[in-house]
């Protein structure tokens, strides 16, 4: 879902399915779908600091 949510913030490792930050410290134009990202993550992989 992340993915989906912000293709420029995540991508998907294709061996495992594991989420990628393309981005260690996003800007502020990605907070948004990043928070987004975290509620939606069914795995609860995402966290915000």
């Amino acid at each position: 879902m992340c993915v989906l949510t912000d293709p420029d913030l995540f991508d998907q490792n294709e061996e495992d399915g594991t989420v990628v930050l393309l981005q260690e410290h996003p800007d502020a134009a990605h907070e948004a779908t990043a928070k987004e990202a975290a509620g939606l993550c069914p795995a609860s992989a995402i966290t915000i600091s």
